[in-house]
């Protein structure tokens, strides 16, 4: 029997942190997530393409996405498979609340554990930190050889993936191992669009715990299709250490953010004459603005 290669992508599920307004800080000084729309985080889009990339090569491969959050974050998932994902895993749970990035990272290192893939791909890091740690520190958990700001896939095999990663001064290639993490530039390939035929496949699907407040009608259907239920993992699935988990397992505090809106302080109005456009163009190079 042909071995089939289970390829694990971590997503998250990120406020809009590019569109950030007046009203996106509490008066905590904390994210006002309600004010921010959720999306899927951008770099782990470039990752689901690569791991995509990768099923296509190898054929026999199969793309499943996992996600730590709450309940909507099975939203990830749904969005994955509309762009060619098999399906996906949602890691959600009181416990994991208020968890920093070692947190996090202990917690999908055990949820791996337990999916056991071949391969891990992860977006570089999340526009809502921006520390680009859980990747990495998922790797030395795992005690899996790792390669960082990946941007090309190269080639890949059964036993190894050759890779060209994007660095300050230039690229470079490297081959790995597997099984192996890699985490991925924005740099790299954009994730192909949802695919209509997909959608209407998967649009039905449900999580565990979204199941339990589905209509019978809806509950049987996805019973029908086992492919339509998102797997669902609570902490006690796991097998975690409690103590590591959440904001007991998370050194960093912080302090306080600031939301700095930058408004202009002087305004000009123009008309659309040639004679105002060119009178612009010679003020902002006589300022150095231009040229």
């Amino acid at each position: 029997m042909e071995k089939v290669t289970k390829i694990v992508v971590l997503a998250k599920q990120v406020p809009d942190t590019r569109n950030v307004g007046k009203d996106a800080m509490t008066p905590e000084g904390t994210v006002n997530r309600a004010a921010l729309e959720a999306i899927f985080n951008p770099e782990d889009l470039n990752a689901l393409e690569m791991a995509l990339q990768m099923k296509d090569r190898i054929g026999t491969a199969t793309v499943e996405v996992l996600t730590m959050g709450p309940q909507r974050a099975a939203d990830v998932i749904r969005e994955a498979m509309f762009r060619g994902a098999d399906g996906g895993y949602l890691l959600s749970g009181r416990e994991f609340a208020g968890s920093d990035t070692l947190a996090t990272s202990y917690a999908l290192s055990c949820a791996l554990r337990k999916i056991n893939p071949d391969i891990i791909v992860a977006g570089r890091q999340a526009i809502d930190g921006d520390t680009a740690q859980v990747g990495p520190q998922v790797a030395e958990k795992l005690n899996l050889p790792q390669v960082t700001y990946a941007e090309e896939l190269v080639d890949i095999n059964d036993t190894e993936v050759t890779i060209k990663r994007r660095l300050e001064r230039g690229a470079e290639v490297v081959v790995s191992p597997l099984p192996a993490v890699i985490t991925v530039n924005g740099s790299a390939k954009e994730c192909r669009p949802r695919n209509a035929k997909r959608v209407m496949k998967f649009k039905y699907s449900l999580a565990t715990s979204e199941m339990a407040t589905a209509d019978d009608a809806r509950k049987a259907f996805i019973q029908e299709r086992p492919y339509l239920h998102i797997v669902e993992l609570a902490a006690a699935d796991v097998n975690p250490d409690p103590e590591q988990l959440g904001l007991s397992g998370s050194p960093t505090k912080v302090k306080k953010i600031e939301n700095v809106v930058f408004q202009a302080k002087e305004a000009k109005k123009l008309s659309a004459e040639d004679t105002d456009i060119e009178a612009l163009m010679v003020e902002l190079i006589a300022g150095h603005t231009l040229g």
